[in-house]
C-alpha cells in the first residue's frame, strides 16, 4: 500500500508533517493493506492565513483493488486532528466497502 501525501501552498508539507501522516494512516489502515493498491491524503488550510475554527481540512482516497476509490473528508482545528478524523471515517467506510464485497462472496 503506497501512501503519497499531497499539500496546497497553504500547508507546509515539511518532513514531520509527511512522517505523521505516514505513520498515522500506516498504522490505522494497515488490517486493509491488501485490499488497497494506493492511499492518497490532501492537505489544506481552507482559509490561508485568516485563520478560523475548523479551516484544516484533509480528504482521503484509497483505491481499493477490483471496486471503486473511496474518498472521506474531515475539517479540524488543526492538521494532526483533520488528519485523524478522516482516519478514522476511512476505517468505518473500509469496514463496510470491504465488508459488502466478503459477504457477495
Amino acid at each position: 500500500m503506497k501512501i503519497q501525501v499531497n499539500t496546497d501552498s497553504s500547508v507546509k508539507g515539511d518532513q514531520r508533517l509527511e512522517e505523521f501522516v505516514q505513520e498515522v494512516v500506516g498504522r490505522k489502515l494497515n488490517r486493509f493493506r491488501q485490499h488497497l493498491s494506493r492511499v492518497e491524503v490532501h492537505l489544506r488550510d481552507e482559509n490561508s492565513e485568516k485563520g478560523g475554527p475548523d479551516d484544516k481540512r484533509c480528504m482521503i482516497e484509497a483505491r481499493i483493488k477490483g471496486l471503486d476509490p473511496s474518498a472521506v473528508d474531515h475539517k479540524a482545528s488543526t492538521v494532526e486532528a483533520a488528519i485523524n478524523g478522516s482516519v478514522a471515517k476511512m476505517q468505518q467506510a473500509l469496514d463496510r466497502k470491504i465488508g459488502k464485497r466478503k459477504k457477495h462472496r
